[in-house]
């Protein structure tokens, strides 16, 4: 196969320093090697951009593309009115509708230079069109069940759906046909401590273990003070909530975050989405990521969230968009620069990695994807840059217009 060497005037491998002038050479669908100027002569000159890894979006619902602005977000306290609005739209849409809304966020996903996607999938219903999509993806099955009787019911769904895309138990990462013809791979996630009985949580995560050491496993946790109301005192607006919906169970709740941590201890790559008001010091089990979505943090007015608390621990921290129900688009650098306006002081080079290789080994895939480094696939994005001077990471960061170029798998998309 023939080689293509790719020049800029910043190449940013994440994984290590920035490249002025340097060169990404490229050998069919992996990148041969990551250079600094003058090693080798390149073929295509990008011009004014950045080369930086494929961006890596942890956590969306693409089924809900078709809120956006019709559901707008509340303030902290009325938590439970926005899910009101985001069960009544779901139960508007037919089947058709949801898969237009899916493939709609999806190709904005792609749009905005997203190379690797983790899509929280209401009964798995992205499979499909991601699987056939110039992405990677993990499609996380989301399971709800708070009573015995739907939690049971909610996992033997799951398992029906894994073995009906080809990912029955005990099969290897890449061995069901549907995960090695495509890169697109199965994961398990019930949703939420106020919407899944504990037993459930202990069953998914058996179902995770059972099919394969690497499978993906994410639940929403310490989305809204109300949770912790709910979890910890049986009390507040989740009540009357759930009681509406007709599912309360005041048996089945998890008793509080650290009993969802400890049944979630197992060595799955586990994504835990939200921690909006999880205590820095929260016991946090091993292979594990939170997934920070600061639009919709700030769109619900919460308090500062505490990523650089965990990240000081040592706890990995990535980005997601969340979905269009609550965030104005699914563009991940977006978030990345919304964070850079709110925390001016922040490392740059560290935001840069929670957008790519901090998301890509939350998902699993960091393997693959998420740097610049020979030997992974060829994904990564020429970002355009302001014209001033400065430190390449805050250029990135910066807002600024021009279309972004995407490479995946050695061709552009």
């Amino acid at each position: 196969m023939s080689l293509r060497t790719f020049t800029a005037r910043w190449v940013v491998p994440v994984s290590g320093p920035p490249l002025d002038r340097g060169t990404v050479t490229v050998c069919g669908d992996r990148i041969e090697a990551v250079e600094p100027h003058g090693v080798r002569s390149a073929n295509e000159d990008l011009g004014n951009v950045a080369i930086i890894p494929g961006l890596v979006n942890a956590h969306t619902h693409l089924d809900l593309s078709g809120a956006r602005g019709r559901i707008p977000p509340t303030d902290p306290h009325h938590f439970t009115d926005w899910l009101k609005g985001v069960i009544a739209y779901r139960r508007t849409r037919t089947p058709e509708q949801t898969q237009a809304d899916i493939r709609a966020g999806l190709a904005e996903c792609l749009r905005a230079g997203t190379t690797l996607i983790g899509d929280i999938a209401n009964e798995g219903a992205s499979w499909d069109a991601v699987s056939g999509a110039k992405t990677r993806t993990v499609v996380y099955y989301e399971l709800i069940g708070l009573s015995e009787e739907r939690a049971e019911a909610a996992i033997e769904r799951a398992r029906e759906f894994a073995a009906r895309v080809g990912v029955p138990a005990s099969a290897g990462l890449n061995e069901a046909p549907a995960e090695a013809g495509t890169p697109t791979r199965l994961g398990f996630s019930p949703h939420a401590p106020y919407s899944v009985r504990k037993s459930l949580f202990v069953a998914a995560g058996q179902l995770c273990r059972e099919s394969n050491p690497k499978r993906p496993f994410a639940v929403h946790l310490a989305e809204s003070l109300a949770e912790l109301d709910l979890l910890y005192h049986r009390r507040g607006p989740f009540v009357e909530f759930l009681k509406a919906l007709g599912v309360y169970d005041r048996d089945g709740l998890a008793d509080g975050f650290d009993t969802v941590m400890k049944v979630c201890d197992f060595r799955q790559p586990k994504l835990f989405v939200h921690a909006n008001h999880l205590a820095p010091s929260a016991r946090i089990p091993r292979n594990s990521t939170i997934a920070y979505c600061p639009r919709t943090h700030a769109a619900f007015g919460h308090p500062p969230h505490p990523f650089r608390d965990f990240l000081a621990r040592g706890v990995r921290v990535c980005l997601g968009t969340d979905s269009l129900a609550s965030n104005p688009d699914l563009d991940i650098l977006a978030e990345a620069r919304f964070v850079r306006s709110r925390y001016p002081n922040f490392p740059g080079d560290q935001l840069l990695r929670m957008v790519t290789l901090s998301g890509a080994e939350a998902l699993g895939w960091a393997d693959e994807c998420g740097s610049l480094e020979a030997g992974k696939s060829a994904d990564f994005v020429a970002v355009p840059l302001p014209d001033e001077e400065g430190d390449p990471h805050e250029l990135v960061l910066r807002e600024h217009g021009g279309e972004r170029r995407t490479m995946w798998r050695g061709e552009w998309r």
